[in-house]
């Protein structure tokens, strides 16, 4: 998860304020100091860290608070509101339909990662059922087409774009007419970008958004530049109709809060944030989702999203059926480790459940976890039908370790290894058996059928601390009530 640092010691200061036996002027101000110098750290503008602490401060009046009020609630719940406040454009952004033809404009510096992000914005709407298109009309950096060829080619994704035509103009029109005689719905040019904020190139961004008309226009932005980020989405909002803005490079720079908050102050909605180079990398940035997950509170409906793409209808029956029996086998394990590793980069995955502080995954962690679930399963790939779909572990003998071990080519500690992380989720699924399955085996009304006492026998401790133990998780439940948010903790539990 991006900005852990951040998120990790706004956190730390919640945490310190709730562990206080009386809250008091003293634990609110030591609390507040704590997140204001760590908002600072981060690059945030001074006059909107100020204003937040200020405003915090009218609304936890403890003076004027009844006994009996949730003193540590009404605290989070403000600072909550204020972050949200602070990174909110107030402003949404176009959403292109299916089946519709729509034109994305990418502009943006030299070194921001536009070409890549041109990409990632195509795959993550491949994968949501469009037909994307892309079209290079950089002609002022060598070696553009070469890289936008080589990411579509890799993304499977169509591309147009001339090594011998320099006018960036006619390369765009003409590619988006061709995409749009193949009936493609989501067409991005890529356009030139300049070390400085040049006239000639503003020139250029002009023509080529009259001729090719854009229905959006994406300025991308690299996260490093902290606060001038609200100069920077100025001059480009003056030349051309910048909707919408992605934040890139989020994964290498503490500077990423500044940045955030001072494109919102522009009123130009930050639709994307790059969290590192590879192309799943890449999230869907949406205010209230976001400081969820910074303060370690989660993000059930974008748990919930991941769940669905990754689970397909047809299966979620059987999958249901299988919790509610109780028995889980290693082909059971086999299938939760597939769909968590299609899920993208485990740690933006765990940054959705409540509990797991982002500094719990640090980058080289997050590695080392997807390589210990590809290892796990190569050693399920060396095992009989029969040890797959076994309920007993006890069939697990010496003589069928060895066999896998060498099946595998890995040492029999490693198999052991797997076999008791395979007891371990057993235990945990055992505990969901008896939960009454909706008729129509439909995932997202689940919840209704879930109450506190199955979910704490499945959270782990820490999780339900974080929570704060059976009362915090009941208040979660019935906050989300019959919600599809609610499966994501179920998903979060079995995965």
């Amino acid at each position: 998860m991006v900005l852990a640092q951040l998120g990790g010691s706004i956190s730390r200061a919640l945490q310190q304020m709730s562990n206080a036996t009386i809250i008091d002027e003293k634990v609110l101000n030591d609390c507040l100091n704590e997140i204001t110098r760590a908002l600072l750290q981060s690059d945030v503008q001074f006059k909107l860290v100020r204003d937040m602490q200020t405003n915090i401060k009218k609304i936890v009046n403890l003076d004027d608070l009844a006994a009996g009020h949730n003193k540590r609630k009404i605290i989070q719940q403000a600072v909550f509101n204020e972050l949200c406040t602070i990174l909110d454009p107030g402003k949404p952004a176009f959403t292109p339909k299916k089946g519709k033809t729509s034109v994305v404009m990418f502009v943006g510096l030299q070194g921001s990662g536009k070409t890549t992000t041109c990409t990632k914005y195509a795959y993550y709407h491949q994968k949501k059922g469009y037909k994307p298109a892309l079209v290079c009309a950089d002609t002022f950096r060598a070696g553009a087409f070469d890289q936008l060829k080589q990411n579509a080619t890799k993304a499977k994704i169509p591309f147009y774009g001339s090594y011998t035509e320099s006018d960036p103009v006619r390369i765009a029109v003409e590619g988006v007419e061709r995409f749009k005689k193949e009936n493609c719905d989501l067409i991005i040019v890529d356009t030139s970008g300049r070390h400085k904020q040049e006239a000639a190139l503003f020139e250029e961004m002009r023509q080529v958004s009259e001729a090719t008309k854009p229905d959006l226009v994406l300025f991308v932005m690299d996260s490093s530049i902290g606060q001038a980020a609200f100069d920077q989405a100025q001059a480009f909002k003056q030349s051309v109709p910048v909707g919408a803005v992605i934040v890139t490079k989020m994964d290498g720079h503490a500077k990423g809060g500044g940045a955030l908050s001072a494109v919102a102050a522009t009123k130009s909605p930050v639709i994307f944030i790059g969290t590192g180079e590879h192309m799943d990398e890449f999230e869907i940035f949406d205010v209230k989702p976001f400081v969820s997950r910074l303060l370690g509170m989660g993000d059930w409906s974008g748990f919930m999203d991941k769940i669905q793409e990754v689970v397909p209808m047809d299966q979620q029956p059987e999958l249901l059926q299988k919790l509610s029996e109780g028995n889980f086998t290693l082909r059971i394990m086999y299938e939760q480790f597939q769909n968590i590793l299609k899920m993208g980069p485990i740690g933006q995955v765990f940054s959705m459940l409540p509990g797991f502080s982002q500094e719990l995954m640090p980058k080289g962690r997050e590695k080392e976890s997807q390589a210990k679930i590809k290892r796990y399963m190569t050693m399920m790939d060396s095992m009989t039908n029969e040890e797959l779909d076994c309920t007993n572990p006890k069939i697990m003998n010496e003589s069928r370790i060895i066999r896998i071990a060498r099946g595998c080519g890995r040492p029999i500690r490693d198999v052991m290894e797997m076999l008791e992380e395979y007891k371990r989720l057993a235990k945990i699924w055992s505990k969901m058996k008896g939960l009454k399955i909706p008729k129509k085996g439909d995932m997202s009304a689940l919840s209704r059928n879930m109450n506190a006492q199955h979910m704490s026998k499945v959270l782990p401790p820490q999780m339900l601390k974080q929570i704060g133990g059976m009362g915090g998780l009941q208040s979660l439940m019935k906050q989300m009530g019959s919600s599809k948010d609610m499966m994501g903790m179920f998903g979060g539990a079995d995965k």
